[in-house]
């Protein structure tokens, strides 16, 4: 027996946060089902099973409803198993109950009820549709008892999560993880995480097909399963079937350059097809972090998308920066009177900490924090107006 496990589709989700690159987002999704039926066929795998969320509501527009049935239709020797999710439960008249009147080919079938299907000969499924995004019992419980024929495999299919289970916990949609052992699964496919992840020896998320958010799942993945009987091991194999690549990472600028940050970025994989998410810390001259910021501008036009957040970078006032506000006399006296506000702050704050156990230790620390923090922003700041002013031709 050999199919692929897939799940959490979610045709029709927005990334309007991505502004004019939303259509180019949404299309891959549907991209990637193509991506899944020829890898099938490459494989002489004849199922695809859909662990829910084939959609991401349970009332699309009929345009969007009807896109990955066309997808899987081109596709006449696979046959699709669709199973609803919490995203697309089986409710009255919501879209499983609109395509099946508008008719769908022979070759895509929804698994809208709990009940035994045989799939092949001595090959039995037993699905856990959800009928509302919401289930507070197992859903998979069923299964332990549903009937198969003598030596069949059973495989499970289900949508929901396998935590949750101890007194003080509650989750929507819980799923035992011993379900397989309990019910006599070969295979049990889940849906709902969207990361690849094996819970036990036949118990599977096959995480996205195609990510959809950063700091998850890197690349869209699908699994081909391969079970010799209903008492062998699954034998699971990773397969890539995703376009976009979602990366997060962090860079620490202390000791750094912005030539370090441009190579560290300008070294990933394929850029076009990768959103990043970075996020810089570490101590840094007010110089290096208007650099980085500046790189960080020309390097968008390499990346699909480019995210980066300098909150958690301390700038601080190299001598460098200070000759660069060496144009006018005040000015410059502000940012040596910030200075020497800052040095006796760290002064203070020092002296505060080898006051150990003392009370007044602790606000003069907070104290002293407080006002190294006030007069390193103002000097920032001063430094970033000054050069702002220059760029657009202001005189020294």
């Amino acid at each position: 027996m050999r199919f692929i496990h897939t799940a959490d589709w979610q045709i029709g989700k927005s990334f309007r946060r991505y502004g004019d690159k939303e259509s180019v987002l949404r299309r891959a999704r549907l991209d990637a089902i193509e991506r899944i039926g020829a890898l099938a066929r490459s494989e002489n795998a004849p199922f695809v099973m859909v662990a829910g969320d084939i959609y991401d509501h349970f009332a699309p527009s009929d345009q969007t409803a009807g896109e990955p049935v066309e997808r899987m239709r081109a596709f006449p020797d696979v046959q699709w198993l669709l199973l609803p999710g919490n995203h697309d439960p089986h409710r009255a008249d919501a879209v499983w109950d609109r395509l099946l009147r508008r008719g769908l080919p022979g070759n895509v079938i929804p698994v809208l009820d709990a009940r035994p299907m045989e799939l092949a000969p001595g090959v039995a499924l037993l699905p856990a549709p959800l009928l509302r995004n919401s289930e507070t019992s197992d859903l998979t419980r069923w299964m332990d008892e549903a009937p198969s024929a003598p030596g069949a495999i059973r495989i499970g299919l289900a949508h929901g999560a396998v935590t949750g289970f101890g007194e003080q916990q509650e989750a929507a949609n819980v799923i035992d993880p011993g379900r397989a052992k309990s019910a006599g699964l070969a295979y049990l496919a889940l849906g709902d995480w969207h990361r690849t992840l094996q819970i036990n020896e036949r118990v599977w998320y096959s995480g996205t097909h195609e990510p959809d958010r950063a700091g998850g799942q890197k690349s869209g993945q699908a699994l081909l399963v391969e079970i010799d009987g209903p008492q062998a091991p699954p034998r699971v194999s990773l397969r890539e079937v995703g376009a976009f690549r979602w990366e997060t990472t962090t860079f620490d600028l202390a000791g750094a350059t912005a030539d370090d940050v441009e190579a560290r970025l300008r070294a990933l994989p394929d850029l076009p097809r990768t959103l990043l998410r970075i996020g810089f810390s570490g101590a840094a001259p007010l110089a290096l972090r208007a650099e980085a910021e500046r790189r960080i501008e020309t390097l968008r036009a390499a990346f699909f998308h480019l995210e980066a957040d300098f909150d958690a970078v301390r700038p601080y006032p190299s001598e460098d920066d200070l000759d660069a506000l060496d144009f006018d006399g005040v000015l410059r006296k502000s940012a040596e009177i910030l200075r020497a506000e800052i040095a006796g702050a760290e002064t203070a704050q020092e002296a505060g900490a080898q006051q150990a156990g003392a009370q007044e230790a602790g606000a003069q620390v907070a104290d002293a924090w407080r006002r190294r923090r006030i007069a390193t922003d103002a000097l920032v700041e001063l430094y970033a107006l000054e050069m702002s002013r220059r760029a657009a031709g202001g005189a020294p």
